[in-house]
C-alpha cells in the first residue's frame, strides 16, 4: 500500500516528491513506490453560498436576512474543481492506504485538507507532516517522526470556527448594509474594527487644535540645557513675553550645579521575529506594505528554502533547537555577515531565556535562516532587503546586551533651573550587528513629544555638584502642538496585534481588503479612510466598530485550538451577534451619500454614474437601484475622427445619449440613434454654411448649438 501526501502547491508536492523518492511525474501528481505526492492550489473546498441553500437568496433582499444555516455546508471551488477531481480520484484508488496531510503547518493550511476529506469523505488513517521549514533536512526528519493526524482536531475545530463566524458575521451584515442602503458596503468580524481603529485617529486629527509655544535653551559653553518650570516636566510656555523677560535676567549670569544622576544601562538584544514584528520593520525601514513582506518572505521560505516557517506569532526558539543553532550561523558566514559570526563560532553559544522558551511557543518558533547555505546573488533586491532583516536579527541573539552611561544634571541660575542629559556609549554589544543604526525606536505615532529627550546625545563635561558655570546666552524656539499622525502599516500593524484583532497570516489581507473595497487608501506611507470609509463606520453597530469584541472571539478560538475552549458557545454567540448586527441596520434611519458619484449620466436611466474599482481598472457604475449599467472608465476611443485635426475621438455618454469629442479641438459630433437627432450627414453641411461666417476658434459644439437655436425659430 501507499501513503497519499496532499501538499498545499505545487511547488511544495514537487519539492516533497523529490527528497521523498516520487519521480515519477503525472498531470496531477508525482508517484513512486511509497509515496504518491498531490498539491492543492489554494482551498479547493470552501463554505456553501446562501443560494446553495436557497436559491432565493441569489438575489439580495433585507427581508431575507439574517441567513443562519442550522449546519454550515462544503462545496468544490469551482475555479479549482478540475484539481479537486483529480485529488478525489488519488484518494479513492484501492493501493492508498493512508493520507499524510502536508499542507501549510498552521490553522489554515489544517481546514484547507480536512474540507477536503471531508468532500471525499474519507475514512482510512492519516497522518500529520508537521515542519517549520523547506529544506531536504527537514522534510526528510518530519517524514521519519509524522504525527497522527487526530492530534490537530482541536486545531481544525479552530479554523472551522473562524471561517463559519466569519461567513455568518461578514455575510449577513455586508449584505444587510448593502440592500439597506443601495451600495456596495462590505464589513466583517475583523476589518470593521481594524477601519474603526483608522476612524478614531482621523478624529483626533480633526479634533485637534494646534497652539503656538515657546522653549528656552541655555548655552553654557560646554553644553546645552532646557529651561523647565519648577514642578513641571517639559519647559513649553505658551506666552513668548514671558520667557523673552527671563532671558533679559539669565543672559551672562553664573550658575551652580544642583544635582548630577549618573546611570549605567544596559540594553538587551531584541527577541527573533514574529511574522508582525518582521513587517512592522520592513515598512518602517524600507516602506514594504505587510502583503508584500508577506509574500516575499514566502518566497525566501518555500523557493529559497533560506527562512523557516513565516506565519509565526512567536519570538521565541523551542529548546530541541538548540543544537542546531551553530550549524545555522555558518549557513549565513558569508558577505557582509562573516565577521559579525565569526567570533559566536569560537565559543559556546550563550543560550538565555530570551532566546529559547518552549513556554512561548505554540505552534511554530520565530522566523530565523536555516542551515541552508546562501546565495546572495541569487536573491532580488526585495528579498536580500528582508533576509538581511532576519539574518542580522537572528546574529544579533548572540551577542551581549549594549551598554551606555546616562547623565542627568540640573543647573540653577538666579532661581530658575536648567536640564540637561547626556548618553555616552560604553559597550556596543548587539548593536555592532547594526552598525549605528537601530530597528528598535518606538512608533512616531504611539510617542508623545518628549522635549527633554532630543539632545540626550550630548556629551556632557565631567561636572559635579556646587560646580560653577556660566550662562553664556539663551535661545528662544517657537513650535506647535502637533496632532496624531495617521497610522503607518507599521503602526496599524502593532495596534492590530495588541488588541488581538486577526493574527500573523492574516493582518495583511485584511489591511489589503479595506483598500480594495475602497474604505481606506495609501497616501505615500499613511493610512486615510475615503468618503466611503468615513460613512461606513457610522453605518455599523458600535459592537463591529471595536476592538474589544472581535478581540475576546480570537482568543475563544486560541483556547479552542488549545483544547481549552469549546466550539459551541461560541459559535452560537457567533449566531447571536450576527442576528443583532442585521437588525440594528434594518432599523437604522441613517442615509448614505455616494462619494464616488461622477458628472457623467447613464445612458439607460439618466442616473448618475459612480466610479468603482474593478479587477480590470476602473469602471463606471449606474447609482440607480434597479438600473444594472456599467461600462469601464477608460478613456474608450471612437472610429470617429475629428473634422478639424482628424485625431480619433473619444466616446462619451451624456443626457441626451452617446457622443464623441475630440479632446484637443472640442468638436462634439452626436452619434445617430433613430430619434430625430442630427446626424453626422447634418453635422458637416452645417459646419460648411457656418464656417465662412463664423470668426476662426469657433468650435463645432457652438455651431450645433446656433443651428438648433435657428431651426426652433
Amino acid at each position: 500500500m501507499k501513503s497519499l501526501v496532499l501538499a498545499e502547491k505545487p511547488s511544495v508536492a514537487k519539492e516533497i516528491a523529490r527528497v521523498m523518492g516520487s519521480h515519477h511525474k503525472h498531470k496531477s501528481h508525482y508517484e513512486g513506490p511509497k509515496y504518491v505526492v498531490t498539491w492543492a492550489l489554494g482551498h479547493l473546498v470552501g463554505l456553501a453560498e446562501p443560494e446553495d441553500y436557497d436559491q432565493q437568496y441569489k438575489t439580495w433582499k433585507l427581508e431575507d436576512l439574517p441567513i443562519m444555516p442550522g449546519r454550515m455546508k462544503l462545496k468544490v471551488l469551482r475555479e479549482t474543481s478540475h484539481q479537486f477531481k483529480a485529488v478525489q480520484h488519488l484518494m479513492k484508488r484501492d493501493d492508498i492506504g493512508e493520507l499524510i496531510i502536508a499542507t501549510d503547518a498552521a490553522r489554515e493550511g489544517e481546514l484547507l485538507a480536512r474540507w477536503v476529506m471531508e468532500m471525499v469523505k474519507w475514512k482510512k488513517p492519516f497522518q500529520r507532516l508537521w515542519i517549520s521549514s523547506q529544506t531536504d533536512k527537514a522534510i526528510r526528519e518530519g517524514f521519519a517522526n509524522l504525527k497522527p493526524g487526530s492530534h490537530y482536531n482541536r486545531l481544525y475545530e479552530s479554523a472551522r470556527c473562524r471561517a463559519e463566524a466569519d461567513w455568518l458575521i461578514g455575510l449577513n451584515v455586508t449584505r444587510a448594509l448593502t440592500c439597506k442602503f443601495n451600495a456596495q458596503l462590505s464589513a466583517g468580524r475583523v476589518q470593521t474594527p481594524t477601519l474603526g481603529m483608522i476612524m478614531d485617529r482621523e478624529r483626533e486629527i480633526r479634533d485637534f487644535r494646534s497652539v503656538e509655544f515657546y522653549t528656552m535653551q541655555g548655552d553654557f559653553g560646554s553644553f546645552q540645557a532646557m529651561w523647565r518650570e519648577a514642578g513641571k516636566n517639559d519647559g513649553r510656555v505658551f506666552e513668548e513675553s514671558r520667557l523673552q523677560t527671563l532671558r533679559s535676567k539669565l543672559e551672562g549670569k553664573s550658575g551652580k550645579v544642583v544635582s548630577v544622576k549618573k546611570t549605567e544601562k544596559s540594553e538587551p538584544h531584541p527577541l527573533a521575529y514574529d511574522l508582525t514584528e518582521l513587517q512592522r520593520d520592513a515598512n518602517k525601514r524600507y516602506g514594504f506594505s505587510a502583503k508584500q513582506t508577506s509574500n516575499v518572505l514566502q518566497r525566501l521560505y518555500e523557493q529559497h528554502k533560506l527562512v523557516t516557517y513565516p506565519r509565526t506569532d512567536s519570538r521565541y526558539l523551542s529548546s530541541d533547537m538548540t543544537g542546531t543553532l551553530k550549524e545555522r550561523l555558518k549557513s549565513v558566514a558569508i558577505g557582509p555577515y562573516a565577521p559579525l559570526v565569526r567570533p559566536l563560532l569560537g565559543a559556546s553559544l550563550p543560550i538565555t531565556k530570551r532566546i529559547v522558551d518552549d513556554s512561548k511557543v505554540s505552534d511554530h518558533h520565530a522566523i530565523i535562516p536555516t542551515d541552508e547555505r546562501v546565495n546572495l546573488s541569487a536573491l532580488s533586491n526585495e528579498e536580500r532587503k528582508l533576509y538581511d532583516l532576519i539574518v542580522r536579527r537572528f546574529i544579533a541573539l548572540f551577542y551581549p546586551a549594549a551598554q551606555y552611561a546616562l547623565t542627568a544634571l540640573t543647573v540653577e541660575v538666579e532661581g530658575e533651573s536648567f536640564h540637561a542629559k547626556g548618553k555616552t556609549v560604553r559597550k556596543l554589544g548587539w548593536r555592532e550587528v547594526y552598525g549605528q543604526e537601530s530597528l528598535m525606536d518606538d512608533d512616531d505615532d504611539e510617542r508623545e513629544d518628549d522635549f527633554e529627550s532630543r539632545d540626550t546625545g550630548q556629551t556632557l563635561p565631567d561636572l559635579n555638584q556646587g560646580d560653577r558655570v556660566a550662562l553664556k546666552r539663551c535661545a528662544i524656539k517657537n513650535d506647535r502642538t502637533q496632532p496624531p499622525k495617521r497610522y503607518t502599516e507599521a503602526a496599524l500593524l502593532a495596534k492590530m496585534e495588541k488588541y488581538g484583532l486577526g493574527t500573523p497570516a492574516t493582518r495583511a489581507d485584511i489591511i489589503e481588503k479595506l483598500i480594495s473595497t475602497d474604505t481606506i487608501e495609501r497616501q505615500g506611507a499613511s493610512l486615510h479612510p475615503t468618503g466611503k470609509g468615513k460613512q461606513l463606520i457610522e453605518l455599523v453597530a458600535d459592537e463591529l466598530k471595536t476592538p474589544d469584541l472581535t478581540a475576546e472571539w480570537e482568543r475563544e478560538l486560541e483556547k479552542i485550538a488549545r483544547g481549552q475552549g469549546r466550539t459551541e458557545p461560541f459559535m452560537q454567540g457567533i449566531r447571536n451577534m450576527a442576528a443583532q448586527l442585521v437588525q440594528t441596520v434594518k432599523g437604522s434611519d441613517a442615509e448614505y451619500r455616494p462619494h464616488n458619484l461622477t458628472n457623467s449620466h447613464c445612458p439607460e436611466c439618466g442616473e448618475r454614474l459612480m466610479e468603482r474599482k474593478g479587477k480590470q481598472g476602473k469602471v463606471l457604475v449606474c447609482s440607480g437601484k434597479e438600473c444594472g449599467y456599467r461600462r469601464s472608465a477608460e478613456k474608450q476611443l471612437s472610429n470617429r475622427r475629428c473634422p478639424q485635426c482628424h485625431k480619433k475621438m473619444e466616446l462619451k455618454t451624456g443626457k441626451a445619449g452617446k457622443y464623441v469629442q475630440c479632446l484637443g479641438c472640442n468638436v462634439i459630433e452626436m452619434l445617430e440613434d433613430g430619434k430625430g437627432r442630427i446626424n453626422k450627414r447634418e453635422q458637416q453641411q452645417l459646419v460648411k454654411k457656418y464656417e465662412k461666417k463664423e470668426p476662426a476658434g469657433t468650435n463645432l459644439g457652438d455651431l450645433l448649438r446656433a443651428a438648433m437655436e435657428q431651426k426652433e425659430k
